[in-house]
């Protein structure tokens, strides 16, 4: 069974830092490309960054590029994004998804979801 179990969520100031986890089990890392998408409510889920392991490329939106770093930890099965200099306008419920490598309609599994709140 395929499971993505998300943590490092919570609320921050304008301009802090958090770091989102993501343990992923029931599959082999490598075999879908892992990585976030977030929503707030009564609009689509937008993704924010995908690392895919075929080519070794990572997907950033353009909102978060420069502020947000996608990295993973194959011999953990674990998937992290770093996200800096936050804004009130990241506040989401981020979800780890696999396979992230389309739109959302696309994603296979999702995690449960984990609130992420900035506050200025």
């Amino acid at each position: 069974e395929v499971q993505l179990v998300e943590s490092g969520g919570g609320s921050v100031q304008t301009g802090g830092s958090l770091r989102l986890s993501c343990a992923a089990s029931g599959f082999t890392y490598g075999d879908y490309a892992v990585g976030w998408f977030r929503q707030v409510p009564g609009k689509e889920r937008e993704k924010v960054s995908c690392i895919s392991e075929l080519d070794r490329s990572t997907y950033y939106a353009d909102s978060v590029k420069g502020r947000f770093t996608a990295s993973s930890d194959r011999a953990k099965n674990t998937v992290y994004l770093s996200m800096n200099s936050l804004k009130p306008e990241d506040t989401a419920v981020y979800y780890c998804a696999a396979d992230c490598s389309g739109t959302y309609r696309g994603v296979g599994y999702w995690g449960q979801g984990i609130q992420v709140t900035v506050f200025s």
